[in-house]
């Protein structure tokens, strides 16, 4: 099975473009302002103009109103709504689009509590690290067994401190649905390195790992 790559924090159509030349299904634009990635909804509308239409454009929001997230996404064409703070399931059944649910678990008895979700449209889990209490963009790893274990019976999303370095061991143990990159592919925040892009996706893609 083909494995999702999404290149998240991008801010501009060079590394929009790139991305996707180098074989990423899904690009990532975060409109949560407090974050160092942060896009403005005109240039997100701006890049999705130029880009081709099969691909994912997912907006990632950090506990942002409904009424403002449904604006944006009419705003921009974004086609996946990422909530990646502290939604609650319900919080989830607001939208018209996939939704993609960011999970930070601390251990293997709130697995079960991802059930809660799919029961409000949610498509996939984006399966980040628990770091402080940051919402993303750390660099900083995942629990790559409990991620395998929520694999099991969920659409995982594996994304927190993927680099093109370790990015074939994570799929190899954790055989997730995808991948999400920001940090472990960057010149500096907001700016991707394309290199690390096309390494990244190269190493995913060979051997059909995933």
């Amino acid at each position: 099975m083909k494995c999702l790559v999404k290149i998240c924090g991008i801010t501009n159509l060079k590394d929009a473009v790139a991305s996707i030349e180098s074989g990423a299904d899904a690009i990532g634009f975060i409109f949560y302002k407090k974050s160092k990635r942060y896009v403005s909804p005109s240039i997100v509308a701006d890049i999705i103009k130029n880009i081709p239409s099969n691909i994912f454009k997912v907006g990632v929001f950090v506990n942002e109103a409904a009424s403002n997230i449904n604006t944006i996404v009419e705003q921009t064409g974004i086609n996946i709504v990422q909530l990646h703070g502290d939604e609650k399931p319900e919080d989830c059944s607001q939208y018209k689009l996939c939704v993609w649910k960011g999970v930070r678990l601390k251990d293997e008895t709130e697995i079960e509590q991802l059930n809660l979700f799919t029961q409000f449209s949610v498509c996939a889990f984006v399966f980040d690290s628990h770091f402080n209490g940051e919402y993303g963009g750390t660099g900083v790893l995942s629990d790559w067994d409990l991620a395998r274990l929520a694999a099991n019976n969920h659409r995982i999303i594996l994304a927190g401190g993927l680099t093109p370095d370790n990015i074939q061991a994570a799929v190899n143990k954790v055989q997730p649905y995808g991948v999400d990159v920001n940090s472990g592919v960057e010149a500096s925040p907001g700016k991707k390195d394309l290199f690390k892009i096309k390494t990244f996706i190269n190493a995913v893609r060979s051997k059909e790992l995933c």
